[in-house]
């Protein structure tokens, strides 16, 4: 018996040693799986994000197309399509690079041109196990074109469609990703402490910059402003405009949603609440300033209003309680209105209040992290004054020179002719609208 047990395999002492072994591998494979569900589980979240926010140059098209005038839809639908394929072009052949360059002076760098892998690239490592790098870059690209889409519609109706391509090109391919590499590319303004969420300053007071370079070398509007005063041109279709405010508002919790960065479901709950209330007051706080201003309910007014309430929250989505989001939301519902109204007095034409709700409200959201929020303090607000005159700065400083350039070399404005007719039939050759009435 004693020899039986002596020669059984059971009990000799490297059953037990490569028992052991089998208990580390069993733990190490579990431990990969989990890592892999819990990439799979963010990197999905991250795509649908991803997709949410590529619906929102679809909601820009409706907006611009549908408060400006129906002679000039086939170009505002045309610039909308095309200014997005440039925006994710330009960003995959080096703006990702100049965005996200890795290690650098905080100011520019450049990881070179087009897209590949990391050294060393593990998809479990990379981000934390939050993202693919594929996916990283597919987020990043369409908030590119987003940017660049914010100019579209402030410079509408007047613009050379050719020198509007080439300076979507500058601003998606250089300006914006130069930009954006200060505070989300682990830059300068990012060391110093400077916090914007998922853009309010970033994306859309650098748009709104951009925007308003371009109208101050494009002038107004032939007739909009007689003796003084601004003319109403007729609508193209309201509600398309309407169609184009909810799909920016269904893209934008994936735009502030996806700026988690991870599936983590209390901060992703949070960031979309925030973003809904925001919303919602920013459209009551336009109306009430609307009948204030003009006496009556004004629908433009409290689209922008909406889209007002989203640019505001934006900054600071993860650091505000729903009450805070409803204040901030408010405040740009209001100012918004009366923004339209100031640009209008001092004849800076912009069909649709573009500069309004992105600029003006970009800022304002952005300031409001240091003023309310989990980060609320004199040095926060600081820290955000300064990237907002920095931001201001290197966003229009070479954009308005940018503009400036163009039009000297090959000048950026239809002529009379062709934006009183319509730049439908002069520049593409059809009409967004073909149906018509007779009495």
């Amino acid at each position: 018996m004693t020899e039986l047990l002596s020669d059984s395999t059971f009990l000799e002492p490297v059953s037990a040693v490569a028992f052991a072994d089998s208990l580390k591998m069993m733990s190490a494979r579990i431990a990969d799986a989990q890592s892999s569900s819990v990439l799979t589980t963010n990197n999905v979240w991250m795509l649908l994000a991803t997709f949410l926010v590529f619906t929102m140059s679809l909601g820009f098209a409706c907006v611009e197309a549908g408060f400006t005038q129906a002679k000039n839809t086939v170009n505002i639908l045309f610039k909308n399509t095309v200014d997005t394929t440039i925006g994710l072009v330009t960003f995959a052949l080096f703006g990702f690079a100049l965005m996200y360059p890795g290690t650098f002076n905080g100011w520019f760098g450049f990881a070179g041109f087009g897209l590949s892998l990391p050294d060393g690239y593990e998809p479990v490592s990379y981000a934390s196990g939050h993202y693919t790098y594929w996916t990283d870059f597919l987020f990043q690209a369409v908030f590119c074109a987003t940017a660049g889409t914010i100019v579209s519609g402030a410079v509408a109706e007047r613009i050379k469609i050719s020198a509007y391509f080439i300076f979507t090109i500058f601003l998606t391919g250089i300006i914006y990703p130069i930009l954006g590499s200060w505070k989300w590319g682990g830059g300068w303004l990012n060391d110093y402490g400077f916090y914007d969420f998922a853009g309010s300053t970033i994306v859309h007071s650098v748009g709104g910059w951009a925007a308003l370079a371009g109208v101050l070398i494009l002038g107004p509007r032939l007739g909009k402003y007689v003796d003084g005063k601004a003319v109403t041109f007729p609508n193209s279709s309201v509600p398309l405009a309407v169609i184009g405010v909810f799909l920016l508002w269904f893209g934008w919790f994936g735009f502030n949603g996806g700026s988690v960065l991870s599936a983590d479901p209390e901060v992703i709950s949070l960031v979309c609440v925030t973003t809904a209330l925001a919303a919602c007051t920013g459209g009551l706080g336009a109306l009430l300033a609307g009948i204030f201003a003009f006496k009556r309910l004004d629908l433009g007014m409290v689209l922008n209003g909406i889209l007002a309430g989203l640019v505001g929250i934006t900054a600071g989505a993860d650091q505000m309680s729903p009450n805070e989001a409803m204040l901030i939301g408010l405040v740009c519902g209001l100012i918004v209105v009366y923004a339209v109204i100031f640009f209008d007095k001092i004849k800076i034409d912009d069909p649709v209040g573009a500069i309004s709700v992105h600029l003006v409200c970009g800022i304002i959201g952005t300031l409001a992290v240091g003023v309310m929020g989990n980060m609320a303090g004199m040095d926060q607000f600081l820290k955000q004054l300064v990237g907002v005159g920095s931001f201001s700065l290197g966003a229009f400083i070479p954009s308005l020179l940018l503009f400036f350039i163009l039009n000297k070399v090959m000048g950026i404005r239809v002529s009379a002719k062709h934006e009183q007719e319509g730049l439908d039939s002069h520049e593409h050759g059809m009409r967004g609208y073909t149906i018509t009435f007779e009495d």
